[in-house]
Protein backbone atom coordinates (compact mmCIF):
# COMPACT_ATOMS: atom_id res chain seq x y z
CA UNK A 1 0.00 0.00 0.00
CA UNK A 2 2.87 2.19 1.12
CA UNK A 3 4.51 1.51 -2.60
CA UNK A 4 0.99 2.26 -4.53
CA UNK A 5 0.47 5.47 -2.10
CA UNK A 6 3.70 6.47 -3.73
CA UNK A 7 3.18 5.76 -7.44
CA UNK A 8 -0.04 7.87 -6.88
CA UNK A 9 1.58 11.09 -5.41
CA UNK A 10 4.03 10.92 -8.26
CA UNK A 11 1.14 10.72 -10.66
CA UNK A 12 -0.16 13.83 -8.98
CA UNK A 13 -3.07 12.25 -7.44
CA UNK A 14 -2.78 12.99 -4.23
CA UNK A 15 -5.85 12.90 -2.54
CA UNK A 16 -5.47 9.28 -3.19
CA UNK A 17 -1.64 8.80 -2.01
CA UNK A 18 -2.79 10.36 1.12
CA UNK A 19 -6.06 8.29 1.43
CA UNK A 20 -3.93 5.35 1.02
CA UNK A 21 -0.98 6.48 2.97
CA UNK A 22 -3.61 6.90 5.65
CA UNK A 23 -4.93 3.67 5.49
CA UNK A 24 -1.23 1.67 5.28
CA UNK A 25 -0.41 4.25 8.46
CA UNK A 26 -3.01 2.49 10.72
CA UNK A 27 -2.33 -0.74 9.72
CA UNK A 28 1.27 -0.54 9.96
CA UNK A 29 0.45 1.17 13.80
CA UNK A 30 -1.51 -2.26 14.29
CA UNK A 31 1.67 -4.60 13.68
CA UNK A 32 3.78 -2.19 15.37
CA UNK A 33 6.35 -2.28 12.05
CA UNK A 34 8.60 0.96 12.60
CA UNK A 35 10.00 0.60 9.06
CA UNK A 36 6.33 0.88 7.58
CA UNK A 37 5.33 3.30 9.96
CA UNK A 38 8.44 5.67 9.05
CA UNK A 39 7.55 4.56 5.64
CA UNK A 40 4.24 6.07 5.81
CA UNK A 41 5.14 8.90 7.38
CA UNK A 42 7.88 10.20 4.68
CA UNK A 43 4.34 9.92 1.99
CA UNK A 44 2.09 11.71 3.64
CA UNK A 45 5.13 14.40 4.20
CA UNK A 46 6.31 13.94 0.93
CA UNK A 47 2.87 14.71 -0.36
CA UNK A 48 2.08 17.82 1.57
CA UNK A 49 5.42 18.65 0.21
CA UNK A 50 4.34 18.75 -3.30
CA UNK A 51 1.31 20.51 -2.04
CA UNK A 52 3.54 22.90 -0.93
CA UNK A 53 2.28 22.70 2.83
CA UNK A 54 5.44 22.97 4.09
CA UNK A 55 4.20 23.08 7.94
CA UNK A 56 2.72 19.50 7.74
CA UNK A 57 5.35 18.26 5.41
CA UNK A 58 7.81 19.52 8.15
CA UNK A 59 5.54 17.97 10.85
CA UNK A 60 5.55 14.67 9.19
CA UNK A 61 9.26 14.26 8.09
CA UNK A 62 9.90 14.49 11.96
CA UNK A 63 7.48 12.03 13.05
CA UNK A 64 8.66 9.81 10.00
CA UNK A 65 12.56 10.28 11.68
CA UNK A 66 11.55 9.56 15.09
CA UNK A 67 10.30 5.87 13.81
CA UNK A 68 13.22 5.55 11.44
CA UNK A 69 15.92 6.13 13.82
CA UNK A 70 14.37 3.00 15.58
CA UNK A 71 15.24 0.80 12.66
CA UNK A 72 18.48 0.14 10.52
CA UNK A 73 17.13 1.82 7.47
CA UNK A 74 20.13 4.11 6.32
CA UNK A 75 18.41 4.39 2.78
CA UNK A 76 15.10 5.80 4.68
CA UNK A 77 16.83 7.79 6.41
CA UNK A 78 18.92 9.59 4.25
CA UNK A 79 15.22 10.29 2.39
CA UNK A 80 14.17 12.05 5.75
CA UNK A 81 17.07 14.30 6.75
CA UNK A 82 17.27 15.25 3.10
CA UNK A 83 13.91 16.42 3.34
CA UNK A 84 13.56 18.10 6.50
CA UNK A 85 17.08 19.97 5.03
CA UNK A 86 15.04 21.09 1.78
CA UNK A 87 11.87 22.64 4.05
CA UNK A 88 14.92 24.30 7.12
CA UNK A 89 16.83 25.82 3.78
CA UNK A 90 14.30 26.74 1.55
CA UNK A 91 11.18 27.14 3.46
CA UNK A 92 12.26 28.65 7.23
CA UNK A 93 14.96 29.42 5.80
CA UNK A 94 16.91 28.58 9.13
CA UNK A 95 20.04 27.46 6.90
CA UNK A 96 22.20 26.21 9.81
CA UNK A 97 19.66 23.98 10.86
CA UNK A 98 19.41 22.45 7.15
CA UNK A 99 22.87 22.54 6.58
CA UNK A 100 23.48 19.88 9.60
CA UNK A 101 20.27 17.51 8.18
CA UNK A 102 22.00 18.01 5.17
CA UNK A 103 25.21 16.61 6.08
CA UNK A 104 23.62 14.08 8.52
CA UNK A 105 22.14 13.16 4.83
CA UNK A 106 25.57 12.50 3.16
CA UNK A 107 26.50 10.12 5.98
CA UNK A 108 23.81 7.82 5.10
CA UNK A 109 24.41 8.25 1.43
CA UNK A 110 27.71 7.04 2.32
CA UNK A 111 27.13 4.51 4.19
CA UNK A 112 25.16 3.31 1.76
CA UNK A 113 27.29 3.83 -1.11
CA UNK A 114 24.95 6.10 -2.99
CA UNK A 115 26.95 7.54 -5.38
CA UNK A 116 23.53 9.31 -7.05
CA UNK A 117 22.75 9.96 -3.28
CA UNK A 118 25.82 11.73 -2.64
CA UNK A 119 25.18 13.91 -5.79
CA UNK A 120 22.11 15.22 -5.25
CA UNK A 121 22.91 15.69 -1.72
CA UNK A 122 26.02 17.52 -2.07
CA UNK A 123 24.25 19.93 -4.77
CA UNK A 124 21.44 20.58 -1.98
CA UNK A 125 24.79 21.97 0.38
CA UNK A 126 26.10 24.10 -2.45
CA UNK A 127 22.61 25.79 -3.05
CA UNK A 128 22.27 26.23 0.65
CA UNK A 129 25.55 27.69 1.24
CA UNK A 130 25.43 29.86 -1.74
CA UNK A 131 22.34 31.38 -0.82
CA UNK A 132 23.45 32.60 2.35
CA UNK A 133 26.58 33.80 0.51
CA UNK A 134 29.24 31.30 1.77
CA UNK A 135 30.65 30.48 -1.48
CA UNK A 136 33.91 29.82 0.63
CA UNK A 137 32.30 26.90 1.78
CA UNK A 138 29.88 26.00 -0.56
CA UNK A 139 32.48 25.43 -3.48
CA UNK A 140 33.92 21.81 -2.48
CA UNK A 141 30.55 20.47 -2.56
CA UNK A 142 30.29 22.37 -5.80
CA UNK A 143 33.71 20.73 -7.33
CA UNK A 144 32.70 17.81 -6.34
CA UNK A 145 28.96 17.89 -8.34
CA UNK A 146 31.31 18.90 -11.22
CA UNK A 147 33.42 15.94 -10.92
CA UNK A 148 30.79 13.34 -10.54
CA UNK A 149 27.81 14.93 -12.03
CA UNK A 150 28.07 13.46 -15.42
CA UNK A 151 27.95 9.77 -14.00
CA UNK A 152 25.73 10.24 -10.89
CA UNK A 153 23.58 12.88 -11.89
CA UNK A 154 20.21 12.90 -13.98
CA UNK A 155 18.36 15.68 -16.18
CA UNK A 156 16.20 16.79 -13.08
CA UNK A 157 19.46 18.86 -11.24
CA UNK A 158 21.22 19.97 -14.35
CA UNK A 159 19.22 23.01 -14.30
CA UNK A 160 20.31 24.26 -10.81
CA UNK A 161 24.03 22.79 -11.07
CA UNK A 162 24.25 25.58 -14.16
CA UNK A 163 22.60 28.13 -12.33
CA UNK A 164 25.18 27.54 -9.16
CA UNK A 165 28.04 27.76 -11.89
CA UNK A 166 26.82 31.09 -12.62
CA UNK A 167 26.68 32.71 -9.10
CA UNK A 168 30.39 30.87 -8.80
CA UNK A 169 31.70 32.56 -11.53
CA UNK A 170 29.54 35.56 -10.61
CA UNK A 171 31.34 35.41 -6.82
CA UNK A 172 34.68 34.85 -8.34
CA UNK A 173 34.42 38.02 -11.01
CA UNK A 174 34.37 36.46 -14.25
CA UNK A 175 31.00 37.77 -16.12
CA UNK A 176 31.80 35.91 -19.03
CA UNK A 177 31.87 32.08 -17.34
CA UNK A 178 29.26 33.20 -15.65
CA UNK A 179 26.96 34.39 -17.94
CA UNK A 180 27.53 31.34 -20.65
CA UNK A 181 26.19 28.88 -17.09
CA UNK A 182 23.23 30.77 -16.15
CA UNK A 183 22.54 30.78 -20.32
CA UNK A 184 23.02 27.44 -20.54
CA UNK A 185 20.61 26.80 -17.42
CA UNK A 186 17.95 28.82 -18.89
CA UNK A 187 18.62 26.58 -22.22
CA UNK A 188 18.76 23.61 -20.69
CA UNK A 189 15.31 24.86 -18.37
CA UNK A 190 13.41 25.57 -20.87
CA UNK A 191 14.11 22.15 -23.09
CA UNK A 192 13.13 19.93 -19.53
CA UNK A 193 10.22 20.25 -17.26
CA UNK A 194 12.49 21.84 -14.37
CA UNK A 195 10.18 25.10 -14.13
CA UNK A 196 10.91 26.04 -10.40
CA UNK A 197 15.11 25.74 -10.91
CA UNK A 198 14.16 27.77 -14.28
CA UNK A 199 12.58 30.52 -12.44
CA UNK A 200 15.14 30.48 -9.70
CA UNK A 201 18.12 30.32 -12.61
CA UNK A 202 16.16 33.92 -13.64
CA UNK A 203 15.97 35.31 -10.22
CA UNK A 204 20.23 35.03 -10.07
CA UNK A 205 20.59 36.04 -13.22
CA UNK A 206 18.97 39.16 -12.97
CA UNK A 207 21.02 39.79 -9.97
CA UNK A 208 23.57 38.80 -11.94
CA UNK A 209 22.87 41.43 -14.98
CA UNK A 210 21.43 44.25 -12.62
CA UNK A 211 25.40 44.45 -10.55
CA UNK A 212 26.82 44.40 -14.20
CA UNK A 213 24.65 47.42 -15.13
CA UNK A 214 22.37 45.45 -17.86
CA UNK A 215 19.60 47.25 -16.57
CA UNK A 216 17.14 46.28 -19.47
CA UNK A 217 18.35 42.51 -19.61
CA UNK A 218 18.06 42.27 -15.77
CA UNK A 219 14.25 43.40 -15.79
CA UNK A 220 13.68 41.24 -18.94
CA UNK A 221 14.65 38.32 -16.37
CA UNK A 222 13.02 39.22 -13.08
CA UNK A 223 9.92 39.41 -15.45
CA UNK A 224 10.13 35.94 -16.57
CA UNK A 225 11.23 34.84 -12.81
CA UNK A 226 7.96 36.64 -11.93
CA UNK A 227 5.36 34.98 -14.96
CA UNK A 228 7.03 31.53 -13.92
CA UNK A 229 6.19 32.09 -9.67
CA UNK A 230 2.98 32.96 -10.47
CA UNK A 231 2.58 30.22 -12.76
CA UNK A 232 3.83 27.96 -10.19
CA UNK A 233 1.98 29.38 -7.39
CA UNK A 234 -1.35 28.99 -9.68
CA UNK A 235 -0.09 25.05 -9.99
CA UNK A 236 0.16 24.74 -6.62
CA UNK A 237 -3.16 26.11 -5.65
CA UNK A 238 -4.51 23.66 -8.45
CA UNK A 239 -3.23 20.74 -6.45
CA UNK A 240 -4.48 22.06 -3.39
CA UNK A 241 -8.03 22.33 -4.39
CA UNK A 242 -7.76 18.67 -5.57
CA UNK A 243 -7.28 17.61 -1.77
CA UNK A 244 -9.41 20.11 0.18
CA UNK A 245 -11.59 18.49 2.97
CA UNK A 246 -9.18 15.28 3.31
CA UNK A 247 -8.85 15.13 7.27
CA UNK A 248 -5.04 13.66 7.99
CA UNK A 249 -5.25 15.56 11.54
CA UNK A 250 -2.83 13.77 14.08
CA UNK A 251 -5.15 12.79 16.69
CA UNK A 252 -6.44 10.38 13.56
CA UNK A 253 -3.36 8.33 13.87
CA UNK A 254 -3.31 8.16 17.59
CA UNK A 255 -6.69 6.28 17.84
CA UNK A 256 -7.10 2.38 18.59
CA UNK A 257 -7.67 0.96 15.83
CA UNK A 258 -9.81 -2.59 15.06
CA UNK A 259 -10.94 -4.31 12.34
CA UNK A 260 -9.64 -1.12 10.09
CA UNK A 261 -9.63 -3.71 6.88
CA UNK A 262 -12.63 -4.70 7.34
CA UNK A 263 -14.38 -1.78 8.04
CA UNK A 264 -12.61 -0.37 5.45
CA UNK A 265 -13.90 -2.71 2.41
CA UNK A 266 -17.39 -2.61 4.19
CA UNK A 267 -17.45 1.04 3.24
CA UNK A 268 -16.14 0.97 -0.29
CA UNK A 269 -18.76 -1.72 -1.19
CA UNK A 270 -21.58 0.51 0.43
CA UNK A 271 -19.85 3.85 -1.87
CA UNK A 272 -19.64 1.27 -4.85
CA UNK A 273 -23.72 0.11 -4.55
CA UNK A 274 -24.64 3.62 -3.67
CA UNK A 275 -22.33 4.98 -6.72
CA UNK A 276 -23.57 2.50 -9.19
CA UNK A 277 -27.61 3.61 -8.03
CA UNK A 278 -26.99 7.34 -7.83
CA UNK A 279 -24.01 7.91 -10.64
CA UNK A 280 -25.90 10.81 -12.12
CA UNK A 281 -27.03 12.41 -8.68
CA UNK A 282 -23.11 11.52 -7.55
CA UNK A 283 -21.75 13.51 -10.28
CA UNK A 284 -24.17 16.67 -9.78
CA UNK A 285 -23.41 17.18 -5.88
CA UNK A 286 -19.78 16.57 -6.88
CA UNK A 287 -20.15 19.26 -9.62
CA UNK A 288 -21.88 21.39 -7.61
CA UNK A 289 -19.78 20.83 -4.61
CA UNK A 290 -16.44 21.19 -6.46
CA UNK A 291 -17.65 24.84 -7.57
CA UNK A 292 -18.65 25.52 -3.55
CA UNK A 293 -15.11 24.51 -2.70
CA UNK A 294 -13.53 26.73 -5.40
CA UNK A 295 -15.38 30.01 -4.81
CA UNK A 296 -14.95 29.29 -0.82
CA UNK A 297 -11.07 28.60 -1.74
CA UNK A 298 -10.86 31.74 -3.39
CA UNK A 299 -12.93 34.40 -0.70
CA UNK A 300 -10.81 32.50 1.71
CA UNK A 301 -7.86 33.46 0.48
CA UNK A 302 -9.10 37.07 -0.19
CA UNK A 303 -10.47 37.48 3.22
CA UNK A 304 -7.24 36.01 4.30
CA UNK A 305 -5.00 38.39 2.21
CA UNK A 306 -7.17 41.43 3.39
CA UNK A 307 -6.49 40.28 7.26
CA UNK A 308 -3.34 40.02 6.52
CA UNK A 309 -2.81 43.41 4.85
CA UNK A 310 -4.60 45.34 8.08
CA UNK A 311 -2.56 42.82 10.38
CA UNK A 312 0.81 44.31 8.98
CA UNK A 313 -0.57 47.76 8.91
CA UNK A 314 -1.69 48.00 12.31
CA UNK A 315 1.87 45.70 13.05
CA UNK A 316 3.62 48.59 11.10
CA UNK A 317 1.86 51.63 12.91
CA UNK A 318 2.77 49.81 16.39
CA UNK A 319 6.11 49.83 15.09
CA UNK A 320 6.04 53.68 14.16
CA UNK A 321 4.40 54.65 17.32
CA UNK A 322 6.91 52.65 19.66
CA UNK A 323 10.09 54.62 17.53
CA UNK A 324 7.94 57.82 17.82
CA UNK A 325 7.66 57.71 21.68
CA UNK A 326 11.41 56.42 22.03
CA UNK A 327 12.62 59.44 20.29
CA UNK A 328 9.86 61.61 21.84
CA UNK A 329 11.38 60.36 25.39
CA UNK A 330 15.40 60.78 24.11
CA UNK A 331 14.25 64.41 22.91
CA UNK A 332 12.47 65.06 26.11
CA UNK A 333 15.63 63.74 28.22
CA UNK A 334 18.25 65.61 26.05
CA UNK A 335 16.10 69.22 26.92
CA UNK A 336 16.10 68.27 30.52
CA UNK A 337 19.31 67.39 30.98
CA UNK A 338 20.87 69.88 28.65
CA UNK A 339 19.11 72.72 31.15
CA UNK A 340 19.28 70.76 33.94
CA UNK A 341 23.14 71.23 32.91
CA UNK A 342 23.05 74.50 32.18
CA UNK A 343 21.24 76.26 34.76
CA UNK A 344 22.28 73.99 37.72
CA UNK A 345 25.31 72.27 37.19
CA UNK A 346 27.24 74.89 35.42
CA UNK A 347 25.94 77.60 37.43
CA UNK A 348 27.48 75.72 40.72
CA UNK A 349 31.00 75.43 39.04
CA UNK A 350 30.97 78.96 37.97
CA UNK A 351 29.51 80.16 41.57
CA UNK A 352 32.00 77.96 42.88
CA UNK A 353 34.86 78.97 40.96
CA UNK A 354 34.05 82.97 42.05
CA UNK A 355 34.00 81.87 45.66
CA UNK A 356 37.45 80.47 45.27
CA UNK A 357 38.88 83.64 43.61
CA UNK A 358 37.44 86.10 45.71
CA UNK A 359 38.44 84.06 49.20
CA UNK A 360 41.78 84.07 47.76
CA UNK A 361 42.01 87.67 46.92
CA UNK A 362 40.67 88.51 50.43
CA UNK A 363 43.22 86.31 51.88
CA UNK A 364 46.28 87.03 49.67
CA UNK A 365 46.66 82.95 49.30
CA UNK A 366 48.14 82.08 45.45
CA UNK A 367 48.83 78.87 46.53
CA UNK A 368 49.73 76.01 43.68
CA UNK A 369 46.59 73.51 44.84
CA UNK A 370 44.49 76.77 44.23
CA UNK A 371 45.49 77.62 41.22
CA UNK A 372 45.05 74.14 39.98
CA UNK A 373 41.45 73.89 41.56
CA UNK A 374 40.37 76.67 39.53
CA UNK A 375 41.59 75.36 36.59
CA UNK A 376 39.87 72.04 37.07
CA UNK A 377 36.42 74.33 38.40
CA UNK A 378 36.98 76.23 34.48
CA UNK A 379 37.77 72.63 32.79
CA UNK A 380 34.86 71.23 34.60
CA UNK A 381 32.47 74.04 33.50
CA UNK A 382 33.65 74.13 30.56
CA UNK A 383 33.01 69.91 29.22
CA UNK A 384 29.33 70.81 31.22
CA UNK A 385 28.53 73.61 29.00
CA UNK A 386 29.95 71.94 25.52
CA UNK A 387 27.62 68.65 26.29
CA UNK A 388 24.95 71.10 27.07
CA UNK A 389 25.26 72.37 23.99
CA UNK A 390 25.62 68.54 22.06
CA UNK A 391 22.37 67.72 23.84
CA UNK A 392 20.51 70.97 22.85
CA UNK A 393 22.71 73.80 20.67
CA UNK A 394 22.37 76.94 21.84
CA UNK A 395 22.09 78.31 18.64
CA UNK A 396 19.03 76.01 18.16
CA UNK A 397 17.34 77.49 21.68
CA UNK A 398 18.16 81.15 21.02
CA UNK A 399 18.36 81.85 17.19
CA UNK A 400 15.76 78.89 15.87
CA UNK A 401 16.12 76.03 13.43
CA UNK A 402 18.03 78.12 10.65
CA UNK A 403 20.84 79.63 12.61
CA UNK A 404 21.49 75.93 13.85
CA UNK A 405 21.09 74.09 10.35
CA UNK A 406 23.71 76.46 8.79
CA UNK A 407 26.33 76.54 11.89
CA UNK A 408 25.96 72.89 11.66
CA UNK A 409 26.68 72.82 7.69
CA UNK A 410 29.81 74.82 8.47
CA UNK A 411 31.14 73.00 11.37
CA UNK A 412 30.86 69.72 9.40
CA UNK A 413 32.88 71.60 6.10
CA UNK A 414 36.32 70.35 5.89
CA UNK A 415 38.97 70.30 2.99
CA UNK A 416 37.61 66.43 2.36
CA UNK A 417 33.50 67.42 2.55
CA UNK A 418 31.74 70.19 2.00
CA UNK A 419 28.57 71.04 2.72
CA UNK A 420 26.34 74.14 1.34
CA UNK A 421 23.56 75.65 3.03
CA UNK A 422 20.86 77.01 0.87
CA UNK A 423 17.54 78.36 2.24
CA UNK A 424 14.72 80.83 0.86
CA UNK A 425 13.72 81.00 4.44
CA UNK A 426 14.48 84.17 6.75
CA UNK A 427 17.07 82.87 9.47
CA UNK A 428 15.32 84.81 11.82
CA UNK A 429 11.94 82.86 11.20
CA UNK A 430 10.70 80.87 14.33
CA UNK A 431 8.88 78.12 14.53
CA UNK A 432 7.33 75.87 17.33
CA UNK A 433 10.01 74.85 19.57
CA UNK A 434 9.26 70.93 20.08
CA UNK A 435 9.34 71.09 15.92
CA UNK A 436 12.62 72.84 15.28
CA UNK A 437 14.31 70.39 17.42
CA UNK A 438 12.37 67.64 15.69
CA UNK A 439 14.16 68.99 12.16
CA UNK A 440 16.90 69.50 13.81
CA UNK A 441 17.58 66.29 14.93
CA UNK A 442 16.27 64.93 11.55
CA UNK A 443 18.47 67.27 9.67
CA UNK A 444 21.67 65.93 11.71
CA UNK A 445 20.85 62.29 11.74
CA UNK A 446 20.90 62.46 7.68
CA UNK A 447 24.29 64.72 7.62
CA UNK A 448 25.86 62.24 10.16
CA UNK A 449 24.87 59.55 7.41
CA UNK A 450 26.73 61.45 4.83
CA UNK A 451 29.63 61.63 6.60
CA UNK A 452 29.75 58.06 7.82
CA UNK A 453 28.39 56.31 4.75
CA UNK A 454 28.40 57.96 1.69
CA UNK A 455 31.74 59.07 1.03
CA UNK A 456 30.83 62.22 -0.38
CA UNK A 457 32.78 65.26 -1.37
CA UNK A 458 29.75 67.86 -2.09
CA UNK A 459 26.50 68.03 -0.07
CA UNK A 460 23.81 70.53 -0.15
CA UNK A 461 20.77 71.39 2.12
CA UNK A 462 17.99 73.18 0.66
CA UNK A 463 15.00 74.40 2.54
CA UNK A 464 12.10 76.04 1.38
CA UNK A 465 8.25 76.92 3.07
CA UNK A 466 5.80 76.23 0.66
CA UNK A 467 1.96 76.67 1.57
CA UNK A 468 2.59 76.24 5.17
CA UNK A 469 4.75 73.17 4.54
CA UNK A 470 8.77 73.19 5.49
CA UNK A 471 10.48 70.95 2.45
CA UNK A 472 14.02 69.88 3.26
CA UNK A 473 16.54 68.49 0.68
CA UNK A 474 20.11 66.54 1.38
CA UNK A 475 21.62 65.59 -1.53
CA UNK A 476 25.68 64.29 -1.58
CA UNK A 477 27.56 63.06 -4.44
CA UNK A 478 28.51 59.89 -2.88
CA UNK A 479 28.57 55.93 -3.68
CA UNK A 480 24.80 55.39 -2.32
CA UNK A 481 22.56 52.44 -1.71
CA UNK A 482 20.20 50.20 -2.88
CA UNK A 483 17.17 51.97 -1.71
CA UNK A 484 15.56 48.18 -1.26
CA UNK A 485 18.19 47.47 1.11
CA UNK A 486 18.33 50.52 3.03
CA UNK A 487 16.35 49.02 5.81
CA UNK A 488 18.98 46.16 6.48
CA UNK A 489 22.00 48.40 6.72
CA UNK A 490 22.63 49.40 10.61
CA UNK A 491 23.48 52.51 11.36
CA UNK A 492 21.35 54.72 8.68
CA UNK A 493 18.56 55.54 10.77
CA UNK A 494 16.23 55.74 7.60
CA UNK A 495 13.53 53.55 9.62
CA UNK A 496 13.36 56.30 12.61
CA UNK A 497 13.23 58.93 10.45
CA UNK A 498 10.70 57.55 8.31
CA UNK A 499 8.43 56.72 11.62
CA UNK A 500 8.94 60.79 12.75
CA UNK A 501 8.23 62.14 9.22
CA UNK A 502 5.07 59.83 9.31
CA UNK A 503 4.11 61.12 12.39
CA UNK A 504 4.17 64.41 12.06
CA UNK A 505 1.89 63.62 8.71
CA UNK A 506 4.65 64.54 6.36
CA UNK A 507 6.29 62.64 3.47
CA UNK A 508 9.95 61.37 2.41
CA UNK A 509 11.44 60.19 -0.69
CA UNK A 510 14.65 58.23 -0.57
CA UNK A 511 16.08 57.98 -4.21
CA UNK A 512 19.40 56.94 -4.91
CA UNK A 513 21.55 54.41 -6.65
CA UNK A 514 24.49 52.43 -6.26
CA UNK A 515 27.68 54.60 -7.19
CA UNK A 516 25.15 57.63 -8.21
CA UNK A 517 24.94 59.69 -5.37
CA UNK A 518 21.89 59.95 -2.84
CA UNK A 519 18.69 62.59 -2.87
CA UNK A 520 16.25 62.87 0.14
CA UNK A 521 13.10 64.70 0.13
CA UNK A 522 11.03 65.78 3.19
CA UNK A 523 7.82 67.57 3.05
CA UNK A 524 6.60 68.45 6.76
CA UNK A 525 3.71 70.61 8.06
CA UNK A 526 4.89 73.39 9.65
CA UNK A 527 3.76 73.86 13.88
CA UNK A 528 3.81 77.65 14.35
CA UNK A 529 4.65 78.91 17.36
CA UNK A 530 1.02 79.50 19.40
Amino acid sequence: MTNEATVLMKAGKFEKSLIKSRTALKLAIAIKDDNSIATCYNTIAANFDELSEFDKAFFYYQKGLVYADRTNNSELKNWLYNNLGNIYCFDKKQYEKGIQYYKKSLDYSKKNKDSVQIVFTKLNITWAYFDIGDFNKGIPYLNFVNKYHPKFGDESTIVALNMLNGMYYDFKNQPEKATSYFENAILLGNKGNEKSDLSFTHQEYSKFLLKNGDFKKAYQNLAIYNTLTTELNYEEKLKKINVIGINLELDEYKREIDNIETKYKTKQQVLLEKQSKNKQISIIIISLLLIIIILFYFFFQNTKLKQKNKLNDIQSKIQENIINATIDGQELERKKIANFLHDNISALLSSAGLHLSVFSSKNNIESEEIAKTKAILKRAHDKVRDLSHELLPALLARFGLFYALNDLCEKNSNSHLKFEYSSTIDEKTRYNNEFEMKMYFIVTELLNNVIKHSGAKNTTLSLQEVKDKLLIQVWDNGTGFDTNEYHAIEGFGLNQIRARINNMKGEIVIQSKLNSGTSIHIKVPILYKA
